[in-house]
């Protein structure tokens, strides 16, 4: 399996890995024609140090949704159990942007936890 993600996207959320720093972001990402084009960011979120919180009940009712993601101000793109947890929760797929937050620290997990490659679309 691989996940194919716009590249301008994908700057994006290293921006905004980047600018949350030192707290975590999260987010739901929306795919059109099998690419990853857009991030929703969830009003009403908590974006702490180790963690992130958002009301699902807040999230639009949209079917291209189909992963998340979410950053780690740590230099690990491993998910934790509560990260595997919450996969499950949404399946799909799901990206994790490690500190520094460069393209090499970006990584893709199916609902199960195991790491899928990412494909960049220009």
């Amino acid at each position: 399996m691989k996940v194919k993600i716009r590249k301008e996207l994908l700057e994006y959320l290293l921006q905004l890995a980047r600018d949350f720093y030192p707290n975590e972001f999260g987010g739901f990402l929306r795919e059109k024609d099998g690419i990853f084009e857009e991030v929703l960011i969830i009003p009403k979120g908590y974006f702490g140090k180790s963690s992130v919180y958002f009301d699902t009940w807040l999230l639009p009712h949209d079917e291209n949704i189909k992963g998340t993601v979410h950053s780690h101000p740590v230099p690990s793109s491993r998910p934790s159990q509560a990260d595997v947890s919450f996969f499950s929760k949404f399946g799909g797929v799901h990206i994790i942007i490690a500190y520094p937050f460069k393209e090499e620290s970006v990584k893709a997990y199916n609902s199960e936890g195991k790491e899928i490659e990412i494909v960049i679309i220009e």
